[in-house]
């Protein structure tokens, strides 16, 4: 194959796994998973949010919930009272996102124990100077 070629493949593989990565991206976040699991049953406030979510600045939680909005993964609902009572819930498409989540962490419980000897297999295969600790 020619040089162009490669470089019009290459461009076709880039713009269509750019908005896959960009999505990717954003659900597979730290800080996105964790709201997800934590509105995964029904609306929760930002302060049960900001309470249930370890490590988690105000600043930062913020950030995440107002991009997971903009892609359409949570509802922003204001209720007029006073103090204002501010809830977020997640989207259906959010929902089976959550339903796709549990099936991954599923997946790891039942294979962490084969990931950990697979990684000990090659670090002693690898870099025996770990073993001589």
């Amino acid at each position: 194959m020619s040089q162009g070629n490669t470089a019009v493949t290459a461009q076709v593989v880039n713009a269509h796994a750019c908005p896959v990565r960009e999505v990717l991206d954003r659900v597979a976040g730290k800080w996105s998973v964790q709201i997800i699991v934590a509105a995964a049953h029904g609306p929760i406030r930002f302060t049960e949010l900001e309470r249930s979510i370890e490590g988690i600045s105000r600043r930062m939680l913020t950030l995440t919930l107002r991009n997971l909005e903009r892609d359409g993964l949570v509802t922003r609902t204001v209720h007029s009272t006073v103090p204002p009572k501010v809830e977020y819930e997640l989207t259906p498409v959010a929902g089976e996102l959550h339903a796709t989540l549990l099936s991954l962490t599923d997946w790891a419980e039942r294979h962490r124990v084969t990931v950990a000897q697979s990684r000990a297999a090659y670090d002693a295969r690898h870099r025996p100077e770990l073993l001589d600790g």
